[in-house]
């Protein structure tokens, strides 16, 4: 590949509605909390509410996980979702913000967010020994990235 393909494949930054689109369409994705010496990484299935807000709800078992613990206690989280439909077509959102429960009396905007997330059959199948705990993500900071194939770009 020459320098000049190789420029013109560069990533392209995301529109709004572009991040929008691919938070609503995916589901799934990753959660980071910062640690003292790695940060720790957690797949996880999302809702998005549309607007600014991610929703997790994690099965709580034994006494208390580590992913509960790191996620009452950060002020901030990262998460990242993407679709690789090739190695020369992809997207990717990074989006930071605070973290908190999700108050029980306030369970049905996450419940309704849901409706696009991902679901394991670890959720039907589990028996957690403390039930579920809803966690949001106010949307702070917005970042996606994309690469279209050339030959796409060319014909769109």
């Amino acid at each position: 590949m020459s320098i000049d393909a190789i420029a013109e494949s560069a990533a392209d930054s995301m529109t709004e509605a572009e991040m929008r689109d691919l938070l609503t369409s995916e589901g799934v994705g990753t959660l980071a909390f910062a640690t003292d010496d790695l940060p720790y990484l957690l797949p996880v299935s999302f809702g998005y509410d549309g607007e600014s807000t991610l929703y997790f709800v994690f099965l709580l078992f034994g006494a208390e996980s580590r992913k509960e613990t790191l996620a009452n206690e950060p002020e901030h989280a990262r998460f990242l979702t993407y679709r690789a439909e090739s190695m020369y077509d992809w997207r990717s959102v990074s989006l930071a913000g605070p973290i908190e429960v999700v108050p029980e009396d306030e369970w049905d905007e996450l419940r309704g967010a849901m409706a696009n997330a991902w679901h394991s059959n670890m959720f039907s199948a589990a028996h957690p020994t403390r039930g579920v705990a809803g966690y949001q993500l106010a949307i702070e900071e917005w970042t996606g990235i994309k690469h279209q194939d050339l030959g796409k770009k060319a014909d769109s």
